[in-house]
Parts: C-alpha cells; structure tokens; sequence
C-alpha cells in the first residue's frame, strides 16, 4: 500500500487538546486508533463506521488514556502498549489520573497485548515498526508506517516532551530522538501528541532543543 493510500485522520481530545489518530487502510476497511484521550466523544462518533482491529498507545499518561475504556468497549479492539507500562493504566498514581480533579481517576483494564522495540505489528493490512523511545516516559513508543511516525510526546514542531513528571530523564528522550526518530528518512512525517505535525528534517533544521545536539 502506498503512503497515499493511508487514511489519516486525528482529534484534538479533552483539556490537554491530546491528539487521537485513527489510521483506516482502505484496501482492507479496517482501522487502527492510537491514544484514544480524554473527553472522547467526538472520537467515537468518528469510529461508528470504523472496523477497528487495534488500539495502539504511545503511553500511558492520563491523557492519552483518558477514552480507553469507551473505545474498548465500542470496537472490542486489542490493546497494545510497551510493558513497562502496563501497570500504568490500572493505577492512576501511575499515569497521572490521581493528581487532578477528575470526576473520577483514570482506571483501565490491562493490554491485551505487549510492545517491544524493533517488533514489526501487522495490523489492518499495514506493516508497523515499534520503536522503544523512552525519556518524556520510560515505557513510550513510536509508531512508524512507511513514512509516517506517530510518537507520542517524544518529539513536538520545534520542541520536545517534557520530562520532569515520574519516570522522565532529558538525556534519555535525547537519546530516542537522536538514536531512534533522526534515524529515520528526513521526509518522514511526525504526528505528535499534541500540536501540529512536522518533518524530521523540519525538526533536525529548526528544533531549538536539538539541533545544537545533533552529532
């Protein structure tokens, strides 16, 4: 399938404007979401006519967790997340839940499934390579389709994940970045958690955080 071919289409969920993407392979009618967040309606009504085969989580921070349960229930999808964080979605002190006036914390079932870097997922007629990239959290993912990344809060337009909540380390996102997200073809394009996409190149050439770190 070519890279046209791909559907791509994302929400901007709940107070942390966290992005929801819903990747739909027309060749086969099937349908993956990745982070289903916080206060997703507007994201289920998107999936009434998906044929979702899978649920793929960048990590397990409240805000990309927060519509888990709903999209579960509604697609009957499997679960996938790094198994660093598999506790994470059944403990809100853990992803974050527990700290903010929520009508309730954020409790989830565990992942059907377990990440592991380098694994090759075949889901909905697409061929997906997992790369481990912790450092803004230490079990986080990047999900790479031909030239399409979705990586969580790794790498942002012009900036980075922050790192300063538990389980976070600046040179260990660093090192993801440069190691891991730099490595890959200069025309991919990144979809972050938040705020709009970019390019790596984009990001190797303007990125304030990076670009005086680039070796």
């Amino acid at each position: 399938m070519s890279n046209s071919a791909l559907q791509i289409e994302s929400y901007a969920l709940g107070m942390f404007q966290t992005n929801a993407y819903v990747l739909t392979n027309p060749a086969t009618g099937e349908s993956i979401v990745i982070d289903p967040g916080m206060d997703p309606e507007i994201l289920l009504d998107a999936l009434i006519e998906k044929n979702v085969v899978a649920i793929l989580l960048t990590h397990a921070h409240l805000d990309h967790i927060g519509g888990l349960n709903q999209v579960r229930a509604m697609t009957k999808a499997p679960v996938y997340i790094h198994p660093i964080e598999q506790e994470w979605l059944t403990n809100p002190d853990l992803n974050g839940s527990s700290r903010w006036n929520l009508p309730q914390p954020i409790v989830c079932e565990r992942a059907e499934q377990e990440l592991e870097d380098g694994q090759v997922l075949e889901l909905a007629g697409l061929k997906i390579d997992v790369l481990h990239t912790p450092g803004h959290s230490p079990g986080s993912c990047s999900f790479v389709i031909g030239q399409h990344c979705f990586g969580g809060d790794v790498l942002f337009a012009q900036s980075i994940g922050r790192t300063d909540l538990p389980g976070g380390d600046f040179e260990t996102l660093m090192a993801s970045i440069q190691d891991k997200l730099f490595e890959l073809d200069d025309e991919t394009i990144v979809y972050p958690g938040h705020g709009p996409k970019t390019t790596i190149d984009t990001e190797k050439t303007f990125n304030p955080y990076v670009t005086g770190m680039l070796r």
